[in-house]
Order: structure tokens, then C-alpha cells, then sequence
């Protein structure tokens, strides 16, 4: 499913985190407001974790180091060990869900399987109509924002996503180098 999913921009992920949040009506099927689908997909999109990957989180996960909050983790597709700080408010984040849902410091926050935040997520998108995004989109959505952002920096991007290569990062969000993106605009000579 990965290479036919596209990464969500920052409106889509707006629109299927709200949707998913107050509840829909779908082909006659009451879907509730759902907060931990959408903290699930809220974290992918911020960390660039995979989905498996977060479903294993507990507040524990994050170590205090120093001023910082870092996670230590072992990835579940590849067995790599990541160590990466985490945004102080995305910390914060996940200790106020937790906070609020009774969910204890060695508990795992997100006590579902990979298939029912799949399920949820396909029935929220069909209800608005988007096409090609899976829970995959929100870690290529992360992938995308951090290239961008970081001035086309595609070797950042292979780092935080423990890629292989630039080549693969490159294909992972569909994406040329700078130096390509570049060459095309400044060739463009509409009438």
C-alpha cells in the first residue's frame, strides 16, 4: 500500500484530523468522534514514526535528557535503533493524552492494532472524498514538510527516516532533487 498512498498536505491532514475527531456518518455507519485515531495519526505526521511504531509507545518512551525529551526506540519493520529528540510540545502532548485517558507512565498510549486505525482512517477518507492516502501518507506528509522546510535538504530527510540512501528518501516522497525542482522553474516560459 506504501507506494500508492501520497503524502497529505498540510490541508488534507487538517481535514482528516478534524473529521475524525467530531464524528461522521458513513454509507450509514455512525463513526464516533475518535481522539486516539487521531493523536495516532497527529504523531506520525509531527515524528515520522510508522504507525506499528506508535501503536508500541508508552509515556516511559520519552526520556528526559537534559532540557530535552528524546525517544529511544527500536523500529519494528527494520529492527534500527532511532534516538531522536522530540519537540518539547509534542512531549507535552502525549503526557496530557495520557494524563487525560488514565494511561499510566509503562502503559502503552495506543492499546488498538495497526488495522483498526487502517479501518477508521479509510472510512474518514472516503466520507471526505481523498483519495491515495493511507496511514502511510502522514509519515510521507512528515517527510515532505521536513524537505521543504529545510531548504530541499534530502539528506536530512534519509536520516530522520533511517533510509538507506538519498535515492530511496527521493522516491519514498516522490520527490527530485533541488538542483531538478530548480532546473524545471527556472525553465517554464508560459504565453
Amino acid at each position: 500500500m506504501n507506494k500508492r498512498t501520497r503524502a497529505v498536505d498540510k490541508e488534507t491532514y487538517a481535514r482528516i484530523i478534524k473529521v475524525i475527531r467530531q464524528g461522521f456518518l458513513h454509507e450509514g455507519i455512525r463513526h464516533k468522534p475518535n481522539e486516539r485515531i487521531a493523536v495516532i495519526l497527529m504523531l506520525e505526521y509531527n515524528l515520522g514514526l510508522r504507525v506499528g511504531d506508535i501503536l508500541k509507545l508508552c509515556v516511559n518512551s520519552f526520556v528526559k535528557d537534559g532540557s530535552r525529551y528524546r525517544l529511544d526506540i527500536y523500529e519494528q519493520k527494520t529492527g534500527k535503533y532511532r534516538n531522536f529528540t522530540v519537540p518539547a510540545e509534542v512531549y507535552q502532548f502525549v503526557r496530557d493524552y495520557a494524563y487525560q485517558n488514565g494511561i499510566g507512565q509503562k502503559a502503552r498510549l495506543f492499546p488498538i492494532t495497526e488495522r483498526a486505525v487502517l479501518k477508521h482512517l479509510k472510512a474518514a477518507v472516503d466520507f471526505l472524498g481523498i483519495e491515495g492516502v493511507g496511514t502511510h501518507s502522514f509519515r510521507k506528509g512528515f517527510a515532505t514538510n521536513i524537505y521543504v522546510d529545510n531548504q530541499y535538504n534530502i539528506e536530512l530527510v534519509r536520516v530522520l527516516l533511517q533510509h538507506s540512501s538519498v535515492t530511496v528518501s527521493q522516491r519514498y516522497i516522490g520527490l527530485g532533487s533541488r538542483e531538478l525542482e530548480d532546473a524545471l522553474e527556472k525553465n517554464v516560459d508560459l504565453l
